[in-house]
């Protein structure tokens, strides 16, 4: 390196007019023989003589940055608008043939958070590192004392992935980059409870309020009411309740919360750069893997957050774009597609191109998502706490049997996250979510020793699984639909997305082996390998001719987080190879150097001749589907055997387990464990 070695670090910052102030810190760490000099923020507006290239060119000259400005006094918060600089610069003595390492860290401070209708939030760091702008000093410090420890904790993390042989190269390298949506993809984390503004006293807002409702959920057509003192009020502001049906008072704000131990605050992150809809829950279907593998008590906020919305009703009026049509902004019952836009968990449903009240599958993922989360992580205290909204959930989907035959039916327009692909009579899709709803929410009842509800979900689960099969199922796949439409025999790729969850969750298959092997094996043959080699993923929709799905843009798109929910299916079943060959697709045109160059902004969806939609977009999370479906935790819980555990003692697991108005009963004859919990049933 030769005998004088120079580091420079230049940052520079303009603050955007309408956010919070922010500070930024900048240092290096304190090496043998380093002289550090740091410069404080000062003003480069435009057409200021100081300008960055100025400070470089005198950087590069003498290893060190003019020193007229090192005087100037600490630095400031920046105010809106405007242009600030920081920089460093760091020298030291190195040995012909020698080495120094100097490292820089740079950290910024802007502990509040507001969104466009007024709710202003502290930040989650705001609980460790304090309210104040200064905060950028200690978190800047704080960086450099621990980033050897993180970089040594990430290699632990990642290197049973990255030197597993038995994985396909590209695979392990992308299953981490797909993470960057986590962080790049647009993500709010605040601390609980830490509202710094909200207009209640705004006479908009408190029209807003007499139009919400809060009511206790009914647990059948005979029970009256199923929830007591159980909180399931919309946000943390004391939403006052209508004057009709039994209503739950300011004192029930505790009960959907987490303890004290498992409060990670509250989490939000977009949909996509261009679907600007906080958590949409149709695609965190695929999305969540990512965070119950990595972040699992995040996960289950997010589901607390959803379970709270479920039981609760928004009576402001919404006009429908696509039919035109207006209805209710949130009904009570049914999972909202999102928690909201301008005014998250205050506000949700922000998406307004159809009733989403009226979608097929958003009940059911919320009951699978439930499952599979109280599964894995054997908490019996968030099973306990969200049941109330599973069972909502499921009761409400009933109104969509019309037949009576248990099976839910579609309306005739785009009523599930292929918002443009119109549906006729029983779906594969639908159909299969709803299956798999059925089973885990007869599982989480008989665990949670709700029997008579998880009897009729099982009596329901026999009566739909035999429609279903008679209506789609043609001997070598399910059909698209039980309509008469061009379409209704399209191979559709998403078919399983019920088998995926039910593997993923340890219960048993929906069908039998032959069928899942048998529908899989066409998918790859006709929706993967049929486009271009199998080099660009699975198309959505391919015909029996083996012609692509035209029917509508969707229909003949290649969805990216999809693709890689077909893949961890195919896992599931015992076909890694042709699981490897179909997300390989994804890789080879988003990712490679021959690819379209998607790297790092995954896009939503693909065209054949390469035309994408909707960059950085939340679902490619959907690849930690496939490591879940490779490794398995052995903490997810053995399905009940039929009509066996319909008794749990939950005493000892939670002090909020003593209500028997929650379906749980305090009876126990034997004991069995399922992860870390130890769940007593009367076998």
């Amino acid at each position: 390196m030769g005998e004088d070695g120079i580091s420079g670090v230049l940052l520079h910052h303009k603050t955007a007019k309408d956010n919070p102030p922010v500070t930024f810190a900048i240092a290096a760490s304190e090496t043998q023989n380093v002289n550090v000099t740091v410069l404080p923020c000062f003003g480069l507006e435009e057409g200021s003589s100081i300008t960055a290239k100025d400070m470089w060119t005198k950087m590069a000259q003498d290893g060190q940055f003019d020193r007229e400005n090192f005087n100037a006094g600490r630095s400031m918060p920046s105010l809106p608008g405007e242009a600030l600089c920081a920089a460093v610069s760091a020298s030291t003595w190195v040995e012909p043939h020698g080495k120094c390492t100097v490292a820089f860290g740079v950290a910024w401070s802007s502990p509040k958070v507001k969104f466009l209708k007024g709710s202003s939030y502290y930040r989650r760091y705001t609980k460790y590192f304090g309210t104040s702008e200064r905060a950028a000093e200690e978190l800047v410090h704080y960086a450099l004392t621990n980033y050897k420890r993180w970089e040594e904790e990430i290699e632990r993390w990642q290197d049973p992935v990255l030197k597993d042989d038995k994985l396909p190269e590209w695979y392990r390298f992308t299953l981490f980059n797909e993470l960057y949506f986590l962080v790049a993809g647009g993500t709010v984390w605040i601390d609980s409870c830490s509202v710094v503004e909200n207009p209640t006293n705004d006479k908009r807002q408190q029209q807003k309020d007499e139009k919400i409702t809060v009511m206790s959920a009914k647990i059948d057509h005979k029970s009256e009411t199923y929830l007591g003192d159980t909180d399931i009020g919309l946000g943390d502001h004391g939403k006052r309740p209508a004057s009709k049906g039994e209503l739950l008072n300011a004192s029930q704000h505790k009960r959907l919360m987490q303890t004290q131990d498992d409060d990670v605050g509250r989490f939000l992150y977009l949909e996509g750069v261009e679907y600007i809809m906080w958590c949409t829950y149709d695609v965190h279907f695929y999305a969540s893997f990512a965070l119950l593998d990595l972040f699992p008590k995040i996960e289950l906020s997010i589901q607390r957050e959803f379970a709270k919305a479920v039981l609760c009703e928004d009576g402001r009026k919404v006009r429908f774009l696509a039919e035109g049509n207006c209805g209710i902004r949130k009904v009570r019952g049914a999972v909202p597609h999102d928690l909201g836009t301008h005014d998250p968990w205050n506000e949700m449903n922000a998406y307004n191109i159809h009733d989403t009240s009226k979608w097929k599958d958003l009940n059911p993922k919320f009951v699978l998502q439930v499952y599979r989360d109280f599964a894995a992580t054997g908490d019996m205290s968030f099973g306990i706490d969200v049941w109330p909204s599973v069972r909502a959930a499921m009761e409400y989907m009933e109104q969509f049997d019309r037949d009576n035959d248990g099976l839910i039916e579609n309306d005739g327009f785009p009523d599930q996250t292929y918002d443009t692909w119109t549906v006729h009579g029983v779906s594969a899709y639908c159909g299969c979510l709803w299956l798999a709803a059925l089973q885990a929410a007869a599982a989480m009842a008989f665990q949670l020793g709700d029997k008579d509800f998880g009897e009729k979900c099982e009596r329901n689960l026999l009566k739909a699984k035999y429609a279903l099969e008679c209506k789609l199922w043609n001997g070598s796949y399910f059909n698209y639909d039980s309509g008469s439409s061009s379409n209704s025999k399209s191979i559709h790729s998403d078919q399983l997305a019920g088998q995926w969850y039910t593997a993923s969750s340890g219960l048993h298959n929906l069908f039998d082996d032959y069928k899942i092997r048998s529908t899989l094996q066409k998918i790859f043959d006709s929706n993967v390998m049929k486009v271009k080699g199998g080099q660009m993923g699975a198309v959505n929709g391919m015909l029996p001719n083996g012609k692509v799905d035209e029917t509508c843009m969707q229909s003949r798109e290649i969805w990216t987080g999809v693709t890689y929910a077909v893949a961890a299916t195919m896992v599931l079943a015992g076909m890694k190879e042709q699981a490897f060959t179909t997300a390989e697709g994804i890789f080879i045109a988003g990712w490679s150097e021959d690819g379209y160059g998607y790297s790092f902004q995954t896009p939503e969806a693909w065209t054949i001749d390469g035309h994408f939609r909707s960059l950085i977009y939340m679902r490619p999370l959907a690849i930690w589907g496939m490591q879940w479906a490779l490794t398995m935790p052995r903490v997810v819980l053995e399905p009940p055997k039929i009509n066996t555990m319909d008794r749990i003692d939950v005493s000892s697991l939670s002090s909020r387990s003593s209500h028997p108005e929650n379906g749980v009963k305090k009876v126990a004859t034997k004991s069995k464990c399922f992860g870390n919990s130890v769940f007593h049933c009367a076998c």
